[in-house]
């Protein structure tokens, strides 16, 4: 109870500090060197930030809006699209303190949007709050600055190398030196600046075809019902030109007689209003009861998104098609009409709302408060712009510039990874995997065939045929751009294909993508190291002890919380050992939050498998163990290992022996300053080897024993823990 009102506490502290008008826990900027500068404080970007910081890291974040949080709060999108059902790591933290602030208020549920009450969702300026304290807390450990209401305009590099960036601010131009630059922007805008190659749409630079399609944005509003009525500031009297085919727009989605949720796909529109608003509902601070989105709760809702049937240009279409065209990415001017319009268009359904459907529904009063009008606003009549200043500061944007990376990430591969231990499969895990998202293969507009990359496979049909079957993990290759050192891509702009982006596109993913980011990033910094040449065994390690998840495939004998689990997810990984039974669950349907079959499978244990963790191990075992552990910590000529020709029970002293013998460069590693031994070493023939694992932290699994005793015989839930952290020492050194 003490912790959650210290949580809420530092909330309300945050709410001072950030007004939920724009970011203002910031610090001078004093300093003109940084080890990471990070471009966008969107979802990727803070995550990325925090990690770095929690890791000691220098960093700088360079953000053009006055929000943090990106399309999760800067831009009103606050209804986690979360269908992997695995949060885990930066991700999770951020959800869980946002309960512990809502079961404070009363109890308030987060399960309001989707028309079912086990989803997500937070108010913006909630989201924005428990960033702030995410952020003040990694301080503690490390630098994170934040330049606002700036932007990059030009990127330093010494050959091949980012070496620094030059920053437009209020204050005036400023240059920055930095070794790592990560992109987090909402358009992928770093990558040309840093001549990197990438993908617009279905064209690859520098042959980038203006008029190729992406998807199209939306720019939310967060409405709320006023009682008795909405007051007069909220309420235009006229409507905006262009309304009269908006209103024929919406009508096709919500009208005061549509239909009810039948909780059947796809939804029956047009929809009621109560519908509607369960749809993207959201908590409501001001409200002092509390709601949720199934059924019986609906009609209490007083606080949702729209983000249904705005989509720009939607059905207004672009020169006849769907979608926008890729100059919205590449033409600042283009960009600034675009986001004009779709504002406008998102006007108009408050306009429809109170006019047409006699609601008494307006902008929410106490999440946006905009000292300054958005850009996109020039030119509005007076009465809008008190509804504009209650705005989200940024559009929606779904699709952005990809890099050309090491690997590029198809919806196939996509689909083969989310089948890895369903319906008797085998493993197609990523060994390089950095993070587990969950979604269907989704775009907005820019779906047909002549839309698509034909040179990944892709089709308009591919949508269907290689949607995900479940949590499908994601390769840290895909961060890496193929050729320029200093650079990590950390938001909507990875290494894949527009299907890919569709289904990597969402708030939870970007989230845990943007923590691996700021991981790399970090170990890079640690190692004196460009990020191609840091091991992904060392990037996972630092995801797996900050809570990630990274493996799909879960033991009944290795619950999360087991303190070799993490061991144990990395074996997952790289095929270090074969488990006592795989999971053999069905596959389940991503675009449904409540599948029975799969809620079935959960109940019957379908879902875990038998890792046998107190397996004796023999020789043979651990000289198979110990070949696949050289090969995946990519050691060119593996070390014979003496004494393991012989199939028996191995013991502890000559397992250490065998480890050490695998990886000679342990006893290379000078020791921590301070490092202190887990259990007294006795002598014995086995002891220095012992006394090496020992010291590097390898042998923390007997150190509950108080000695290590030489002739008791290893399990293999020792041997792995032990070979995989022996492992990762080796990688890192």
């Amino acid at each position: 109870m003490k912790s959650t009102k210290f949580f809420v506490a530092a909330l309300v502290f945050a709410f001072v500090l950030s007004t939920s008008a724009a970011f203002s826990a910031t610090r001078r900027v004093a300093k003109n060197s940084y080890d990471l500068i990070i471009a966008g404080a969107g979802t990727g970007g803070i995550s990325a930030a925090i990690q770095a910081a929690r890791m000691g890291i220098e960093v700088l974040v360079v953000e053009p809006s006055t929000w943090i949080g990106g399309q999760a709060t800067a831009a009103g999108v606050s209804t986690m699209d979360d269908m992997s059902r695995q949060k885990s790591g930066l991700y999770r933290e951020f959800i869980s303190r946002m309960q512990s602030y809502y079961d404070y208020r009363g109890g308030k549920s987060m399960g309001t949007c989707y028309w079912i009450s086990t989803s997500t969702a937070f108010e913006p300026h909630v989201g924005q709050e428990t960033l702030v304290i995410l952020i003040n807390e990694a301080r503690r450990k490390g630098t994170i600055d934040f330049l606002m209401s700036s932007e990059i305009t030009s990127v330093n590099k010494n050959k091949n190398k980012i070496t620094g960036v030059t920053v437009k601010t209020p204050e005036g131009e400023k240059r920055y030196a930095c070794k790592i630059l990560v992109d987090a922007t909402e358009y992928g805008d770093m990558i040309p600046l840093c001549r990197i190659p990438y993908r617009a749409g279905n064209s690859v630079s520098p042959f980038v075809n203006p008029d190729a399609m992406v998807q199209e944005i939306t720019w939310p509003a967060v409405i709320h019902k006023y009682m008795p009525s909405v007051p007069d500031y909220l309420r235009p009297r006229e409507p905006l030109p262009g309304y009269e085919l908006a209103k024929r727009n919406y009508e096709s989605y919500v009208s005061a007689d549509g239909y009810n949720f039948k909780n059947t796909y796809p939804v029956q529109t047009p929809v009621n209003f109560v519908t509607h608003n369960a749809y993207r509902g959201l908590p409501d601070s001001s409200n002092p009861y509390s709601y949720d989105a199934d059924k019986e709760n609906r009609e209490y809702i007083t606080k949702t998104v729209l983000n249904w049937g705005n989509d720009f240009p939607g059905t207004y279409a672009w020169n006849g098609k769907r979608g926008l065209p890729v100059g919205y990415l590449e033409d600042r001017d283009l960009r600034k009409e675009i986001e004009h319009e779709a504002l406008i268009k998102t006007l108009h359904f408050i306009y429809y709302i109170q006019n047409e459907l006699g609601e008494e529904w307006s902008v929410a009063d106490d999440e946006y408060k905009n000292r300054v009008i958005p850009e996109a606003a020039r030119g509005l009549p007076a009465e809008w712009l008190e509804i504009v200043r209650r705005m989200p500061v940024i559009p929606y944007v779904r699709e952005s510039r990809r890099i050309v990376g090491r690997h590029t990430l198809t919806s196939h591969e996509l689909l083969q990874n989310s089948l890895s231990y369903r319906d008797g499969r085998t493993s197609h895990e990523f060994p390089d995997a950095i993070a587990i998202g969950g979604y269907i293969l989704d775009l907005h507009g820019a779906n047909t065939d002549a839309d698509m990359e034909w040179d990944l496979d892709e089709r308009a049909n591919t949508a269907i045929v290689n949607r995900p079957r479940g949590p499908f993990q994601v390769p840290m290759n895909i961060l890496i751009p193929r050729e320029t050192d200093g650079f990590i891509a950390a938001e909507k702009n990875l290494s894949m294909s527009r299907l890919a982006q569709g289904a990597l596109r969402l708030q939870p993913i970007t989230m845990m993508t943007g923590q691996a980011a700021g991981a790399l990033a970090a170990m890079a910094v640690r190692e004196k190291k460009t990020p191609r040449e840091v091991h992904p065994l060392s990037v996972q390690w630092e995801l797996l002890e900050s809570g990630v998840n990274l493996s799909l495939c879960h033991y009944s004998d290795v619950p999360e919380t087991h303190s070799l689990n993490k061991s144990v997810q990395v074996s997952n990984l790289y095929g270090l050992v074969a488990p006592n039974e795989y999971p053999h669950s069905v596959p389940f349907n991503l675009g449904v939050y409540d599948d029975p079959v799969w809620e079935m499978a959960i109940i019957k244990g379908d879902d875990q498998g038998v890792f046998g963790l107190n397996d004796l191990m023999t020789t043979r075992d651990i000289a198979q163990i110990l070949a696949r552990a050289q090969k995946a910590a990519g050691i060119a000529k593996p070390q014979r290992v003496s004494g393991l020709d012989k199939d028996k029970l191995i013991a502890r002293g000559e397992f250490a022996r065998a480890v050490c013998e695998a990886f000679p460069m342990l006893k290379n590693i000078p020791h921590k300053k301070g490092a202190k031994l887990p259990f007294t070493i006795e002598n014995n023939r086995n002891a220095e080897y012992v006394t090496t694992l020992a010291y590097l932290g390898a042998l923390n699994v007997y150190m509950i024993d108080g000695t290590f005793y030489y002739g008791r015989p290893v399990t293999k839930g020792e041997a792995i823990d032990i070979i995989v952290r022996a492992c990762v020492n080796a990688v890192r050194n």
